[in-house]
């Protein structure tokens, strides 16, 4: 599904992110990218959604080079691909269904759509009590959960969360944590950049982990080995 082919990104100072890189990602599977700040994992996520170009390597996401797409192909691959971020990216003088409706709008859905998917989503992550709620009115777990059904209701084939956790306190970061794994159980593709040592060690999936732009480790049920 998604292959990174010896991938390094360099940038004009000189600085190196990524040297090398090389791994798969196969559909369904839950994978933890792990590694302290500055090891390159937004870098990694940067461009996997296009936003940044490798400087060497490519990046197939199912069988497409994704930085030899047209401007106008790049949108439909990351309709594909749902994406999480530690600061939410909230509207916030919409509520979380305006939020999550606004979504679909950008992805021109009609109105019926928009009416039946939407309170979907809201159920999943257990906000359906929450819909008429502005984001100042949500506690930060509460937040998340609105930023994740946004980033579900196109149905993406994987779910990309960038440090998700790291503004949540411990209670809420396992929700979020076992909410990540029922959205995997029902079939996405779930990918996890963090550097949170107890998260990995729990969940007991794959874990690669970078180190100064490298991949030093890849291991099916990994720990985060500091």
């Amino acid at each position: 599904m998604i292959y990174f082919d010896n991938v390094s990104k360099k940038y004009n100072e000189g600085s190196v992110a990524l040297e090398e890189v090389s791994f798969t990602i196969e559909p369904k599977e839950f994978v933890s990218i792990v590694g302290q700040s500055g090891a390159g994992k937004s870098t990694l996520i940067k461009l996997l959604l296009a936003e940044e170009r490798p400087s060497s390597g490519k990046i197939f996401f199912e069988s497409q080079d994704i930085h030899q797409l047209s401007k106008r192909e790049i949108p439909v691959v990351r309709r594909k691909i749902g994406t999480i971020f530690q600061d939410f990216r909230l509207l916030p003088t919409k509520t979380a269904y305006e939020n999550i409706a606004f979504a679909l709008e950008a992805a021109g859905r009609d109105d019926a759509e928009i009416a039946a998917d939407v309170p979907h989503v809201l159920d999943l992550v257990g906000l359906s009590d929450r819909a008429d709620y502005f984001p100042h009115e949500l506690s930060g777990g509460q937040k998340q959960r609105v930023a994740i059904a946004r980033a579900l209701v196109n149905r993406p084939e994987v779910l990309i969360a960038d440090e998700a956790t790291g503004n949540l306190d411990p209670i809420n970061t396992w929700e979020i944590v076992r909410l990540f794994g029922k959205i995997n159980e029902l079939g996405t593709t779930v990918v996890l950049a963090t550097h949170n040592k107890d998260i990995i060690d729990t969940i007991g999936k794959r874990v690669v982990t970078l180190e100064n732009g490298k991949v030093v480790r890849d291991e099916k049920r990994g720990k985060y080995v500091l």
